[in-house]
């Protein structure tokens, strides 16, 4: 089933290619337990990544194939679940108020992680910040209109739909008609040269503009592949302690205003070095900051762009935020999981954040091949909704599943500055040595928005050490 998925995910990524390799899975099924081919998904995904990586390496040293461990998997897709500091879990997920509510005729999801949002979803509803309060006047509501409402207040939330009922709609027919991974090349770049080294991805340069899990899944695994990554983040915008800590793994991360003259200056600075553009903004959100794809080639030729957003950059919710827990709601995988009929269900992990985080590094990798071998700029757009629609069109789930808890890794400690770390390794193996977080643990915001000197950049493996 997964080999199904793998060669519509690598289809996707790499246009087309052949295989370069054949990819090996070992360990049993069923640790992502679910009705929809949850691990099965999970395997392609990555995979696709791992692919893209094989091609991308100039040979290999010991003819293995990539592989990929089940159970490592299982934990790299809940990572955030695993993450220890000091020996202590990592803060809940989801704060009190991201949540499944009754409503007046069926069932809504709110999203407020970030206090912006959450003060805009205790405007639309006219309640303090009290969970009772917060129901009792929701379950007034119906679910299509206070979804428009809280959408219109600044704010996030999902109404419970069937996946019938999001492909009849024309968002639903939007992001199931888009392609996996859009891919396009615009303006007349010459190719890049990239030094190629032990790694895959060493040389290049990745300014990751993403935050929460997805987009950070994906610069993080290129950092696993040798990639310089520095994350940059608004001051005015502070991501979240509980996100700080496993989504900067293998990174440096710095803060700027972009809305400075000095900031988006030194922004553009970083462009003109930089190999890869992740960002995770709604579509066109950065276009006043000389951002949009045509702008990006003219006036930065040749840079890879990764694009990502929750539904794509087609159909009317364009400009809607969305989080993996949102999508999974509106686009009928709720239902689908729904436990008893009634109550709405959800995977067993953020299976859109990080499944798409692994498709948005493979764009990547495929991008960067085909730059140096033809040039133009590459510019690649994923959206969760479209993972969502492949999840939901693939064949049922394989019927065997273990406990979550039985997929309990071997975490590897990173060096920092935030105390003893405890993290689950980058899923796979290249070239029969398994992938390893290359730097220390940097602190959010603490370094400076530049890229490292040939001197300063780290070779090899984080010195970690299994616990």
């Amino acid at each position: 089933m997964w080999r199904d998925l793998l060669a519509e995910t690598w289809a996707a990524a790499s246009g087309g290619q052949p295989f370069p390799a054949t990819l090996e899975v070992t360990g049993d099924a069923g640790y992502l337990p679910s009705a929809l081919p949850v691990e099965d998904l999970a395997i392609a995904c990555t995979g696709a990544a791992l692919l893209a990586a094989t091609a991308t390496a100039a040979t290999s040293r010991t003819g293995n194939p990539p592989r990929i461990d089940r159970p490592q998997l299982a934990a790299a897709y809940r990572s955030e679940a695993h993450l220890r500091i000091n020996g202590t879990p990592a803060p809940a997920g989801f704060a009190p108020l991201s949540a499944f509510w009754r409503t007046a005729d069926g069932w809504i999801r709110t999203h407020a992680n970030y206090p912006w949002h959450r003060e805009a979803l205790l405007r639309v509803l006219g309640t303090p910040d009290d969970k009772d309060a917060v129901a009792a006047a929701i379950a007034e509501r119906e679910a299509r209109d206070l979804e428009d409402a809280i959408v219109a207040g600044g704010g996030i939330a999902a109404a419970l739909r069937t996946k019938d009922q999001w492909r009849t709609e024309p968002q639903g027919q939007a992001a199931t008609a888009a392609p996996l991974i859009a891919t396009r090349r615009t303006g007349h770049a010459e190719p890049r040269r990239r030094p190629s080294g032990h790694l895959p991805a060493e040389g290049v340069k990745v300014l990751d503009l993403t935050r929460v899990i997805a987009g950070p899944v994906c610069t993080r695994y290129l950092a696993a592949l040798g990639a310089d990554v520095l994350r940059i983040d608004p001051p005015h915008r502070p991501e979240l302690p509980q996100q700080t800590v496993d989504s900067l793994l293998g990174k440096r991360s710095a803060l700027l205003d972009a809305r400075t003259a000095a900031g988006l200056a030194t922004l553009h600075e970083l462009l003109d070095q930089a190999d890869v553009l992740v960002h995770g903004y709604r579509p066109h959100a950065l276009d006043r900051f000389g951002l949009a794809p045509d702008a990006l080639a003219a006036r930065h030729p040749g840079l890879v762009t990764v694009a990502l957003s929750a539904w794509g950059d087609t159909g009317p919710w364009g400009d809607r935020r969305g989080f993996d827990s949102i999508v999974q709601v509106a686009t009928g995988i709720a239902v689908a999981t729904s436990p008893d009929g009634d109550r709405p269900g959800a995977l067993p992990c953020q299976l859109l954040d990080h499944g798409t985080g692994y498709l948005c590094a493979a764009a990547a990798l495929c991008s960067l091949s085909a730059q140096q071998a033809e040039g133009g700029t590459p510019v690649n757009s994923l959206s969760l909704a479209r993972t969502a629609s492949l999840l939901l069109t693939a064949p049922p789930a394989t019927p065997a599943s273990r406990p979550l808890a039985d997929a309990a890794p071997s975490l590897v400690t990173v060096p920092g500055q935030v105390g003893e770390v405890s993290v689950v390794a980058p899923p796979g193996e290249l070239d029969g040595a398994p992938l390893a977080w290359r730097r220390p643990l940097t602190r959010y915001g603490m370094d400076a928005p530049a890229w490292l000197s040939g001197k300063q950049r780290v070779g090899g493996v984080c010195p970690a050490t299994l616990r």
